[in-house]
C-alpha cells in the first residue's frame, strides 16, 4: 500500500489542492467526489446488479454490488476508485482481473492494479457493504435514509440522496457523468410482512423462511441518484396510458390504507403524461414503466420511481408557490417530478454545477403542463407568481468538480428564463420543437450547459448567449428604463451583462432592441406603452 499511498498522496499535492469560493473551502474529498479524475476516467460503467438488505431495528444495511464496466482508454497499472461514504464499510472486494490491494480511506475505495487494460475490455468488481448509514435529518433536501414507520405502526424506508449521492449506502461510481449504461438489477430483501419496490419493472419474487427477495430490473441508463429502495407496507394497482410510444405501463405502489385517496389523486397522472408529451416528446422510458410510490418524504425524481409524498392533495402540501391560486388546481409533485423524468433523468447534468438543466426545465414544465390543462391565460399568471420566490443570492451555475451546486434560484430564475427566451423565438410551435428536440437528440445521455445553450440558440437561429450568461452566471436581472411623449419611446437596458441582445416585443407587435445607450422610437399610438409581463425584466419609468 505504501506505493498506492504515495500515489494519492502526489495527485493530491498537484490536482487536488484547495479551491477558495469567499468563505467555502473546497478540499481534495471534494474534488475526488466531483470530477473525473484519473481514478475515473478509464472506465466506463456498464451496469449495476446489486441486493441490500435493511435492518430496521438496527437502521442498518447489508448487501453486495457486481460493477460492470469497459475500459475506454489503454491504461497501464491504474487505481479504481469505488465511492462509499462512511460510516458505511466495505467488506471484501473481488474482480475478474488481478487486485494488487485495496483499501477504504475515508468515504473512497481505492483498488490497485498491476496490468495493463486496453480500450475495449470488459471487467467486473464486487464489492460487498455493510453499516449504518447516514440518516436523514430532513429528506429529501437534507440526505440519508430515512427509517420511519407509518401511520399503523409498520417500518418505512427509503433513501433521498440527490445532494449526497447514492454512495452515501451503495458502493458505486458515484458522479453524474457516468451512468449504468445498460441499467441495473435491484434485489430487495425485505420480512416476509413487508413490499420491497425499486425502480423499473418487477421481474422476480422469491421467498426464502421468513425473508422475501423482490428482484426490480431498469434496462436503460439510470443516474446514480435514481436509484432508490423502497421498504413498507406497500400495495399496487396498475394502469395503462395511451401513448406517443404505444401503451405505457402506469405501477402505483402504496401504503395500504392510501389506496381509495390514491385512486383518485392518481387521475392526474394520464393528463400529466399528455401534456408532457406534447411539450417534450415520448415519455423517455416506456421499457421500464412509469411508478409512482408512497414515499416518507415529500418526493423525488427517482427514475421510473417517482416518490410522491405530498398528502394526496393539490398544491405544494396543500399549497400555491406561485401565490396566485393557479398551482392548487393539481398535484405539485405529481406534475413536478414526473416532469424530472426527462430533465434529470432522461437529459441529465454532468457536473451537479449545471443542476439548472433538471430544474429549470422541470420547473417551467408546471407552467408548460398548466398550459395545456388549463390556458396559456393561467400559465402565465402562474409563471409570473413564481418570481415571488426568487432570491437572487448567488449565480444558478455553481463550482464545477467538486459537487457543487448553485443557487435555488435554479427552480424559479431559471423557469422565467426559459420563459423570457420563449417570449423572445415568438414562435410557440418553434419552440416546442426545441424542447422535444433536446428530448430526442440528448436521449439518455449526461449533458453540459454549453451543449444545451448551444443547442437552444442554434434550433431557434438566435444568439442567446448573453442571455444565459445574464441569468444564469450573474443575480443582475435587466432594468429597462424608458420615457414616452406621446408616440415617441425612449429606452435604455440597465444592470445587464456587456452587449446583452434581449430584444422585446411591446404593445403586442412592435420589436424593439434595447442596449445600455439610449434610443429613440416612434410608435404606432400615443397612448401608455403596453410592456409584455412575461419577459423577466424590470421596467422602470424615468419620467
Amino acid at each position: 500500500m505504501k506505493k498506492l499511498s504515495y500515489t494519492l498522496l502526489l495527485i493530491s499535492g498537484i490536482a487536488f489542492g484547495q479551491l477558495f469560493e469567499k468563505d467555502k473551502v473546497y478540499t481534495k474529498q471534494d474534488t475526488l467526489k466531483g470530477s473525473n479524475t484519473a481514478f475515473r476516467d478509464f472506465w466506463d460503467v456498464k451496469k449495476y446488479d446489486f441486493s441490500v438488505e435493511p435492518d430496521f431495528e438496527q437502521k442498518s444495511l447489508k448487501g453486495t454490488n457486481k460493477i460492470s464496466f469497459e475500459i475506454i482508454k489503454n491504461v497501464t497499472n491504474p487505481v479504481f476508485q469505488i465511492d462509499l461514504q462512511q460510516p458505511m464499510k466495505a467488506g471484501k472486494v473481488v474482480a475478474n482481473f488481478p487486485i494488487a490491494s485495496y483499501k477504504q480511506d475515508g468515504d473512497f475505495i481505492f483498488i490497485k492494479t498491476n496490468k495493463k487494460f486496453k480500450k475495449g475490455e470488459k471487467y467486473t468488481i464486487d464489492v460487498d457493504y455493510s453499516g449504518n448509514p447516514q440518516i436523514a435529518k430532513n429528506a429529501p433536501w437534507d440526505g440519508g435514509w430515512v427509517f420511519t414507520k407509518d401511520e399503523n405502526g409498520n417500518p418505512w424506508m427509503s433513501p433521498a440522496v440527490q445532494g449526497i449521492g447514492s454512495s452515501i449506502w451503495l458502493p458505486t461510481k458515484d458522479i453524474w457523468s457516468d451512468e449504468p449504461d445498460n441499467g441495473i438489477i435491484m434485489k430487495i430483501i425485505t420480512p416476509n410482512d413487508l413490499v420491497g419496490v425499486g425502480n423499473g419493472r418487477l421481474i422476480d419474487k422469491k421467498t426464502n423462511g421468513n425473508k422475501t427477495t423482490y428482484t426490480w430490473e431498469v434496462k436503460n441508463p439510470i443516474n446514480d441518484y435514481s436509484i432508490i429502495p423502497n421498504i413498507g407496507k406497500y400495495v399496487n394497482f396498475k394502469d395503462t396510458f395511451d401513448g406517443e410510444k404505444g401503451k405505457l405501463d402506469l405501477d402505483y405502489w402504496v401504503l395500504d390504507y392510501n389506496l381509495e385517496k390514491a385512486k383518485k389523486q392518481f387521475q392526474q397522472v394520464k393528463p400529466m403524461l399528455s401534456a408532457l408529451e406534447y411539450w417534450f416528446g415520448p415519455y423517455p422510458f416506456y421499457e421500464d414503466s412509469y411508478k409512482l410510490v408512497d414515499s416518507p418524504y415529500l418526493g423525488m425524481e427517482h427514475q421510473s420511481n417517482v416518490a410522491y409524498g405530498n398528502g394526496y392533495q393539490n398544491g405544494y402540501l396543500g399549497r400555491d408557490l406561485s401565490g396566485t391560486g393557479v398551482g392548487l388546481k393539481w398535484d405539485y409533485i405529481i406534475v413536478h417530478e414526473s416532469g424530472h423524468e426527462w430533465f434529470a433523468n432522461n437529459i441529465t447534468a454532468k457536473d451537479e454545477a449545471d443542476m439548472w438543466i433538471h430544474e429549470s426545465f422541470t420547473m417551467y414544465s408546471e407552467v408548460l403542463f398548466t398550459e395545456k390543462y388549463l390556458d396559456k391565460k393561467s400559465a402565465d399568471i402562474y409563471m409570473i407568481g413564481l418570481r415571488g420566490k426568487i432570491a437572487n443570492d448567488i449565480p444558478i451555475i455553481g463550482k464545477y468538480g467538486v459537487r457543487n451546486e448553485g443557487s435555488g434560484d435554479m427552480y424559479p430564475k431559471g423557469a422565467n428564463m426559459l420563459h423570457t427566451i420563449r417570449q423572445v423565438i415568438n414562435n410557440d410551435e418553434k419552440f416546442r420543437q426545441i424542447l422535444r428536440g433536446l428530448s430526442k437528440d440528448f436521449y439518455h445521455q449526461t449533458v453540459t450547459t454549453k451543449q444545451i445553450e448551444d443547442y437552444i440558440s442554434s434550433k431557434a437561429g438566435i444568439d442567446f448567449s448573453t442571455v444565459f450568461d445574464q441569468y444564469l452566471r450573474t443575480i443582475k436581472i435587466p432594468t429597462l428604463e424608458y420615457s414616452q411623449n406621446g408616440d415617441t419611446l425612449k429606452f435604455r437596458y440597465t444592470n445587464i451583462v456587456k452587449n446583452l441582445k434581449l430584444p422585446i416585443i411591446i404593445n403586442g407587435d412592435q420589436t424593439i432592441n434595447p442596449t445600455e445607450e439610449w434610443q429613440t422610437v416612434k410608435l404606432k399610438k400615443s397612448t401608455p406603452v403596453d410592456f409584455n409581463k412575461n419577459y423577466y425584466i424590470n421596467y422602470l419609468s424615468v419620467q
